[in-house]
C-alpha cells in the first residue's frame, strides 16, 4: 500500500452476505484489543425501518439491511488499519481497487446513513395479468400466482414454469 497522507473518511467494506453483524463484532473486538480507537471510529451495518403492508392489509414497520454483504466504516486508512480490516474473518475487501479503498463522498454517506425508504402495497392481486417490463423476460405476459409483500416480489407462471419477479419489473395489464 502506498504511503499517502492519511485522511479520516467513510469507506465501504464487502463481507460475506449474512455475516455483516458478525464481521462488525469481530472488527470492534480487534479495534479494542489493538487500541485502534483513534484510527477506526465507527462501523455501521446500513439499516432502515421499512413500512410494509402485511398480507392481511395492515401496515407494519420492519428493520432491513439496506445493502446485504456491505458495512460502512469510518476510519483513517493507513497500512496498519488497512491490514486489520482486510484480514478480519468474513471481510472480502474494501470497495475500490485492491490496494486503495475509495472513500464515500459526503452525499453518498448521508444518503446511506439516513435512508428514506418506504414500501407500499402493490396495485395488483393474485390472478391479475401482468406484463414484464424489464429483465430477460421483458414483454412477456403472465398471471400472478402469489404475492410476497414483505420481499416486494411476485411469483408468476410462464409456460408452466414459476418465476419470481420484483414489483418494479412488472405492470398490470
Amino acid at each position: 500500500m502506498e504511503e499517502e497522507k492519511s485522511v479520516r473518511a467513510w469507506y465501504v467494506i464487502h463481507t460475506y452476505s449474512g455475516y455483516e453483524n458478525k464481521v462488525k463484532a469481530n472488527l470492534e473486538h480487534k479495534i479494542a484489543a489493538q487500541n485502534l480507537q483513534d484510527k477506526i471510529f465507527d462501523i455501521v451495518v446500513p439499516m432502515a425501518d421499512v413500512n410494509i403492508i402485511d398480507k392481511d392489509g395492515s401496515e407494519k414497520s420492519v428493520r432491513r439491511k439496506l445493502f446485504p454483504g456491505y458495512l460502512l466504516i469510518d476510519m483513517i486508512v493507513d497500512p496498519g488499519t488497512w491490514y486489520v480490516v482486510r484480514n478480519t474473518q468474513g471481510v472480502t475487501g474494501f470497495v475500490g481497487s485492491e490496494k486503495k479503498p475509495i472513500p464515500l463522498t459526503d452525499e453518498e454517506r448521508d444518503k446511506i446513513l439516513n435512508p428514506q425508504v418506504e414500501i407500499s402495497k402493490p396495485d395488483f392481486a393474485v390472478g391479475d395479468r401482468i406484463r414484464i417490463t424489464s429483465g430477460w423476460m421483458e414483454d412477456y405476459t403472465a398471471t400472478i400466482q402469489s404475492i410476497d409483500v414483505e420481499n416486494q416480489s411476485i411469483r408468476v407462471l410462464i409456460k408452466d414454469k414459476p418465476f419470481d419477479l420484483d414489483f418494479d419489473q412488472v405492470e398490470k395489464i
